[in-house]
């Protein structure tokens, strides 16, 4: 079984409908780890998977660089976190961040490589690489869990 995949988001339209699908397809306990240069999107497809969670619009969802974790309510939970100004993986064990992956909500990382081996294998690593203005390549690494499963249909077309 194939662990990775690639995609093209040609627009924010094709974001939009690509944000929404992973909060549709996502499950409680889910981690969505993002990678990618500043400017590559990951805050924007997260404000996107918060639309799809039914996160209430007076909710802004931002980059929580500063904070480094935001909740949001919805449907499910949204643990928003951006490690940017975290060093490694000890000072996330340090804030005790890593007490979020295992919740009931959708936990999103961005930068969450800083997190180092504190992130579950089950996660779905998405690695955002700008291509234009409006699109972004988007390769998969599908971890443990099911989510090359859940995303086959859409990896097809």
């Amino acid at each position: 079984m194939k662990r990775a995949g690639t995609i093209l988001l040609k627009d924010l339209k094709e974001t939009t409908a690509f944000g929404h699908l992973l909060a549709r397809l996502a499950l409680p306990g889910d981690v969505i780890c993002l990678s990618g240069d500043l400017g590559a999107g990951k805050t924007a497809l997260t404000q996107e998977i918060a639309k799809g969670l039914e996160v209430p619009s007076s909710c802004y969802v931002t980059s929580p660089t500063y904070s480094i974790l935001q909740e949001y309510p919805g449907r499910m939970p949204l643990y928003h976190m951006d490690l940017y100004r975290l060093s490694d993986e000890t000072e996330v064990e340090d804030l005790g961040f890593e007490e979020f992956f295992y919740l009931s909500g959708l936990t999103v990382i961005e930068w969450s490589e800083r997190a180092g081996a504190l992130i579950p294998d089950f996660r779905l690593l998405l690695k955002m690489t700008i291509e234009d203005d409006l699109a972004r390549k988007v390769e998969f690494d599908f971890g443990l869990g099911s989510w090359e499963k859940r995303l086959a249909s859409y990896l097809k077309t």
